[in-house]
């Protein structure tokens, strides 16, 4: 009975001896498994309030000299022809917005794999891979150039989907259908799609999960989520409450279609600036008193 139990105990310092020979069995087996992040900005830093605050200006002044262009050079306003002063606007306005948010892209220093033919080298990858080569300093400017091309070949096309979105929006909600409202829905949605896609497009790409959590969940977790999330809901609230004076009886110009959705839908992308430089600053000094 004792050189059985003599067995067992050395059958037990068998298994939990730390020999090199069975590594599987010396993994711990109570060790948390790490849970795998939800979205691509999880951990997301928050930028400085300078920063932010100087981004936030470029969109404004963006929005301001569009206007400013489009009565000083073609000498239309909203009321006067709202279909060609909104093509004017949303042309600067996207402009500039896909060249501010491209510095805010997801992951700027990955690169892709690109391939690279030199005419008397090899074939390199060294900004992937770290691998030493002659023409680093070419790859590297060369992945950055791609990467900002990457950025706003997004934010086209998320210009061209959030345009789709919102238009089909707008004439689902009563907007006016025909052909002389034909061309000012369009340049409309084009609009909103430069305060609500084209943003997003531009720093998150194809990442469902991004899309979802700031759309339909409302979560941002950095300063450029508050970027993205607040202007674009606002937008759209503020083109929402700008629809209000459309069908009252008071025969004034500005309240045909769409022009007091723009100004609505304006005073609300602004007011969303706004808000998001005030949210990030208070979560930059509660993330400062923490830290002290």
């Amino acid at each position: 009975m004792s050189q059985v139990h003599r067995q067992a105990g050395t059958s037990h310092k068998f298994w939990s001896s730390s020999s090199p020979s069975s590594p599987v069995l010396l993994q711990p087996m109570h060790q948390p498994r790490k849970k795998a992040p939800e979205s691509t900005n999880a951990a997301a830093p928050f930028a400085s309030s300078l920063k932010l605050l100087l981004l936030h200006l470029i969109c404004a002044l963006g929005l301001a000299s569009a206007f400013w262009v489009a009565f000083n050079y073609y000498s239309v306003t909203l009321i006067q022809n709202s279909a060609r002063t909104l093509l004017v606007v949303w042309a600067i306005e996207a402009s500039v917005v896909i060249l501010v948010y491209s510095l805010l892209r997801r992951n700027p220093d990955q690169c892709s794999v690109i391939p690279v033919f030199c005419h008397w080298q090899r074939l390199s990858y060294c900004v992937i891979f770290k691998f030493p080569c002659d023409n680093c300093l070419f790859i590297f400017f060369f992945c950055l150039l791609f990467q900002y091309v990457k950025a706003i070949v997004r934010g086209l096309l998320g210009l061209l989907a959030g345009a789709f979105v919102n238009a089909l929006g707008a004439i689902v909600l009563g907007a006016p259908v025909g052909i002389q409202h034909f061309t000012k829905t369009i340049h409309w949605s084009l609009l909103m799609s430069v305060f609500t896609f084209v943003p997003a497009a531009s720093v998150f790409g194809s990442s469902w999960t991004d899309w979802h959590r700031i759309f339909a969940q409302t979560k941002p977790l950095g300063s450029t989520d508050f970027m993205i999330c607040f202007p674009a809901h606002s937008a759209v609230i503020g083109a929402w409450f700008g629809a209000w004076p459309m069908p009252l009886d008071w025969e004034r110009p500005w309240q045909e279609w769409p022009i007091c959705v723009t100004y609505g839908a304006i005073f609300g992308y602004l007011l969303g600036l706004v808000v998001s430089f005030g949210f990030v600053i208070y979560h930059n000094r509660r993330q400062h008193g923490k830290g002290d």
